[in-house]
């Protein structure tokens, strides 16, 4: 991280050293390079849609086809599990939250790599790559949002005062996706077979999370595990600020956040550790 030392004429000189420890963050060098974190950004947004005819309605296309395609193949086999809820609702809102996940995951996992050359030729907080690309997935959220806002007009859903929580399983998304976004930056840097497996961790995650069915179809005897997915604490407890009048899913939303500080907190210890060698794998 850099140092800053004051000569004698005036000049400041910046001295480039690994941090202390992989805990280590410096703040303030983080403060003063988050312009960068901006760039990034609107970079990603930019290059995401460069070239497309639709733009970015594939926010909104992507998810409501396939919540679509639940209600049509699966809406009578779950009937009566999703509480007040109509399937079309409780299968869009799931895919709301679970697009903002897989995409930041994506984005994050491959960020490092396809930022080779500026890593290996600038120095800057390499943690803003992958924070950048899981925030530049908000904006594909705030318009899935105004869908889900439209299907509950239509379907005369009116949200309670649980509604003020939603932001909070946005967030608890947002961990989730950057703390495997992290894991997963770092050890493709080194190991590349990580892209060619990350499409399967997405498959697998999307069809262990409760975006098809709701906890309660899980085996007792499995949901305790189960409900050790982030996203399937994030998921619930997103459904549930939309209409509350199922019971709060405290275990679910419990277990799902402390999932996500530790898949956080040890993700960026290792980015953090291995930062450092970026440059030489690249």
């Amino acid at each position: 991280m850099p140092e800053r030392k004051q000569h004698t004429s005036g000049s400041a000189a910046v001295v480039i050293r690994a941090a202390d420890t992989a805990w280590t963050l410096h703040f303030g060098d983080l403060w003063h390079h988050r312009e960068l974190l901006y760039f990034f950004v609107w970079r990603d947004l930019k290059v995401r849609y460069k070239q497309t005819v639709v733009g970015v309605a594939w926010a909104v296309i992507q998810p409501l086809a396939i919540a679509l395609s639940l209600t049509l193949f699966l809406g009578r086999a779950v009937h009566g599990a999703t509480g007040s809820l109509p399937y079309a609702v409780f299968a869009y809102s799931g895919m709301v939250l679970w697009q903002l996940f897989s995409q930041g995951l994506t984005e994050a996992s491959n960020s490092v790599v396809n930022n080779e050359r500026l890593i290996s030729k600038v120095y800057f907080p390499r943690l803003f790559v992958p924070v950048g690309a899981v925030l530049s997935s908000l904006l594909d959220l705030l318009f899935g949002l105004v869908v889900l806002a439209a299907f509950l007009g239509i379907f005369h859903i009116v949200p309670t005062a649980a509604i003020v929580a939603a932001p909070l399983y946005i967030g608890l998304t947002l961990l989730a996706s950057l703390g495997a976004g992290l894991w997963l930056s770092a050890l493709n840097v080194k190991y590349r077979d990580v892209r060619y497996t990350l499409n399967f961790v997405v498959q697998f995650w999307f069809l262990a999370s409760p975006i098809a069915y709701p906890i309660s179809v899980v085996p007792e005897r499995w949901r305790l595990i189960y409900m050790l997915n982030p996203m399937a604490g994030a998921i619930e407890g997103f459904r549930w600020s939309l209409r509350s009048d199922q019971p709060f899913p405290f275990l679910a939303v419990s277990l799902g956040t402390l999932t996500a500080l530790l898949l956080f907190a040890t993700g960026l210890y290792y980015f953090r550790r291995t930062e450092d060698t970026f440059a030489d794998f690249i």
